[in-house]
């Protein structure tokens, strides 16, 4: 069974920063791309930033420039590194793992159980 497990979210001070991680554990051959996605109350989920198996990146525009996405293929771990933060920021935070293989042959899209980021002004 496929698990991803989010870590590093907390309350910080606008200007501060954090450094999210999402560890993907199960029968794994491959994942295509992983990234992040959030969540504030009242509105849709949306990207923050994603990243393929090969490297390329794909980032909001409202985080470019503040947030790095970086990736540890062999271990299957994602992470996000948040600067600059802003009270705007603030959500819950979900790992993606998008089109991940297992060695079953089994093919799908999964999702961590999210972790809040609030920042304060």
């Amino acid at each position: 069974q496929v698990q991803l497990v989010e870590s590093g979210g907390g309350l910080v001070q606008a200007g501060g920063s954090l450094r999210l991680s999402c560890a993907a554990s199960g029968s794994i051959f491959s994942i295509r791309a992983m990234g992040w996605y959030r969540q504030a109350p009242g509105t849709q989920r949306e990207l923050v930033a994603t990243m393929t198996a090969r490297g390329s990146m794909n980032y909001a525009d409202s985080v470019k420039g503040r947030f790095t996405i970086s990736r540890d293929n062999a271990r299957n771990t994602v992470y996000l590194q948040m600067n600059s933060l802003q009270p705007e920021d603030t959500a819950v935070y979900y790992c993606n793992a998008e089109d991940l293989l297992t060695h079953w042959g089994s093919r799908s899209d999964y999702w961590g159980q999210g972790t809040q980021v609030t920042v304060s002004s």
